[in-house]
């Protein structure tokens, strides 16, 4: 069990990574079934659905090549009320032209018949190969076996972040309860990404419930703030995928709003906890990774400088290979800074590995090469660029890029 702790000594707490997830939040179930989209017998297939009405909001993905089921979402999230979700995984459902978009719809209406669910309060989602068409006669059966085994249970959001796996190696879930003004309320959540994952919102599939009320508008604003922070602040390779989105529905099931601005900052602080702890793990898992690698950027002329230091240093393929061949080549991390787009005075930047200082007022720095070298062979390495030009903070997450990275991209879909 980990603590955290904001503003007014307001405290919550996060529930191991194999707890419920999207189940977490009072009034929602979920399933995850195999319905032979993948040739394994893995899950692939998963519904989540609220009791009642939720409000909802999204960030999608902001690559030209949509998928269908994203231009549908997109609508969904436009009009801000959602009840249920469905995603299926081995299948992208991308760049199948008007019968991609006639499966979409169709994938509402199936989980909405389901569900007892208006199709136009129904958010689909797919992940997988990119332009293969989706057979839809298992999803249908999918979608059946998934209605008969929804539960509010730890056991159904722990089915459900299976279900939508492509290339990860585990799944991943976070949860948090937040004290508000009246009472405690539950943020649940689920995400899955190992490979195309860039920071361009969004990054990956994500999928956030809370029990909380709360106002349309408010929550937009806050969920596009967090998505910033965390999941786009993500990068496994540099790549922007089709079918991206991160979407959060709130349903109200605690019976506690989040009303003051106190109550505004608890929740804003527990949605980033959360959605920190699944953009973490997403790094972690990276296709072939074998370390996590933080990138943290203090002292930056504004937040946004900040961010894109530490995003241009996290998608630095030198840094990543240089990390990962065990080497403290910090020339390469300040060159990556230096091209982040971000005028700041190079003289005045320090860099550690870790603990180990490597470079001091923007120069080499003696230090002990044996004791940087031990820093790197351990699996979770933090690069701290210290830049004394301002306020602006910022953490970015990736990993290490390996010659296992290649070989799983080489043949994914065979």
């Amino acid at each position: 069990m980990v603590l955290c702790r904001w503003g007014d000594g307001m405290m919550s707490e996060i529930t191991p990574p194999a707890a419920a997830g999207v189940t977490y939040a009072r009034g929602f179930s979920a399933a995850g079934v195999h319905c032979g989209l993948k040739k394994t017998g893995r899950p692939d297939l998963a519904i989540i659905k609220s009791a009642g009405p939720a409000v909802c909001a999204g960030v999608f993905t902001t690559n030209v090549v949509v998928a269908a089921p994203v231009i549908w979402s997109r609508e969904v999230v436009k009009r801000g009320v959602a009840r249920t979700l469905v995603i299926n995984s081995g299948n992208a459902n991308a760049c199948n032209g008007v019968k991609g978009w006639q499966d979409a719809v169709q994938m509402a209406e199936l989980a909405g018949a389901a569900t007892e669910t208006p199709p136009e309060e129904v958010l689909v989602a797919s992940t997988g190969v990119i332009g293969q068409p989706l057979p839809m006669d298992r999803v249908a059966q999918g979608i059946e076996m998934a209605k008969a085994q929804l539960t509010a249970s730890a056991s159904g959001g722990q089915a459900a972040a299976e279900a939508i796996m492509t290339t990860d190696t585990r799944p991943k879930t976070a949860a948090l309860t937040v004290e508000l003004a009246g009472g405690r309320v539950r943020i649940g959540g689920m995400a899955k990404g190992s490979g195309m994952i860039h920071p361009n919102m969004a990054t990956m599939l994500a999928f956030i419930t809370t029990d909380a009320a709360v106002e349309k508008d408010w929550l937009a604003a806050a969920w596009r703030e967090t998505t910033n922070a965390t999941f786009n602040m993500t990068s496994v390779d540099g790549d922007t995928s089709t079918n991206d989105m991160a979407i959060i529905m709130a349903n109200g099931a605690a019976g506690t709003r989040v009303e003051s601005h106190r109550d505004q900052e608890a929740m804003t602080a527990g949605l980033f906890t959360v959605c920190s702890a699944l953009a973490e793990q997403i790094a972690r898992d990276g296709e072939g990774a074998t370390k996590l690698i933080k990138v943290k950027v203090t002292g930056a002329p504004g937040v946004e400088g900040a961010r894109k230091i530490a995003r241009s240093i996290a998608t630095s393929n030198l840094v990543k290979t240089a990390i990962y061949g065990e080497d403290a080549n910090w020339g390469r991390i300040f060159c990556a800074a230096g091209y982040a787009g971000v005028p700041f005075d190079p003289d005045k930047v320090d860099i550690y590995l870790n603990e180990v200082q490597v470079a001091a007022a923007g120069s080499a720095l003696p230090f002990d090469e044996a004791r940087a070298k031990a820093v790197l062979q351990g699996d979770e390495v933090l690069i701290t660029v210290a830049m004394h030009q301002g306020e602006g903070e910022a953490l970015a997450w990736t990993c290490d890029l390996t010659d296992d990275y290649i070989k799983i991209n080489a043949s994914y879909r065979t």
